[in-house]
């Protein structure tokens, strides 16, 4: 288990965090959210112990990050922003060698580097130099340095930073996999795929906590912000596609609370986006059921947490 206690970390009279405090339990995936300058870099440096807090306490396995640093590095693989990779070295060559650098022996090195380089889709390229792969392989060969030694936690910084579609799909399924064997702590500004790998997330801003917990979680604690502050404006983006003419689903979508944002039709199947301050898709279910419409999709779009982050970053849509 992670546990961050009133942590504080202070350059000169400047504050990079201030105040964290959480827990995370072990086999966890949680994402930090953040604006560029949020302090998310900072609290995985701190979680990873390449720096220590100027106050409060963090634990991580047991062990005290001031009183046992070196402990706790040893549970840890680290993925940064830039991957840490010696280009003229060969992929499996450079695991063996970062394998050792975690003090595992030739024998252990040799029974796992098999496994790491089929978790990270690098058989079909261990031979090849590090300077002649691509952005996306490089980042593979970042998260099986992270792996090698089989650590409690794993920390990535931005591990899709840079990729294309394509490698940002393989990577996701990569992370996924990784679930439930480490606890993991992944860092990113791209909302979509934090809401897509990770079981929690922790919005950071200006070196604070401002939110916590499941999209819905952070939806409701915007919900009751908005209901505290009547300047504040939440909502839910929903997604609805019903087989039927456009002015009977239009009939059915005239729902208390809900605001129709688009509505259009083509071959005899309506597409719609729906807003409404409270998650509106129970009574959308319920009146396109009563009209006798065929209800074809029903989802929350990703602006939904995208409105959330706004909202808690403090910044003007």
């Amino acid at each position: 288990m992670i546990s961050v206690d009133k942590v504080s970390k202070f350059y000169g009279r400047s504050a990079a965090v201030e105040g964290l405090d959480f827990t995370i339990e072990e086999g966890e995936c949680i994402g930090f959210l953040g604006l560029n300058g949020a302090g998310k870099t900072t609290t995985l440096r701190l979680l990873s112990c390449l720096s220590l807090p100027t106050s409060g306490r963090i634990t991580i396995g047991g062990f005290d990050a001031e009183e046992s640093p070196h402990e706790i590095r040893k549970l840890i693989g680290y993925l940064p922003d830039t991957p840490p990779l010696y280009p003229e070295m060969r992929v499996a060559e450079f695991l063996r060698f970062a394998g050792q650098l975690r003090r595992m022996s030739r024998g252990e090195v040799a029974k796992r580097l098999p496994e790491v380089l089929e978790r990270a889709g690098l058989v079909e390229v261990q031979d090849q130099t590090i300077e002649t792969l691509s952005h996306g392989y490089k980042q593979r060969v970042g998260i099986a340095q992270a792996i090698i030694h089989r650590p409690a936690l794993l920390i990535l910084d931005e591990p899709i930073q840079g990729l294309d579609p394509v490698q940002i799909i393989e990577m996701r399924e990569l992370i996924r996999g990784l679930r439930g064997e480490h606890t993991i702590l992944l860092s990113s500004h791209i909302l979509s795929e934090v809401e897509r790998t990770c079981d929690r997330l922790l919005m950071l801003r200006e070196g604070r906590i401002v939110g916590m917990g499941s999209e819905e979680e952070l939806l409701s604690q915007l919900s009751a912000r908005a209901s505290a502050d009547k300047g504040a404006r939440v909502s839910h983006l929903v997604k609805v596609e019903v087989r039927g003419a456009e002015d009977a689903v239009r009939a059915a979508l005239a729902i208390d609370g809900l605001e129709i944002v688009e509505l259009t039709a083509s071959r005899g199947v309506t597409f719609a986006q729906v807003r409404a301050a409270e998650d509106p898709r129970g009574a959308i279910a319920r009146r396109v059921v009563e009209a006798d419409l065929e209800l074809l999709t029903l989802a929350r779009t990703s602006s939904s947490l995208e409105d959330a982050f706004v909202q808690m970053s403090g910044e003007d849509a």
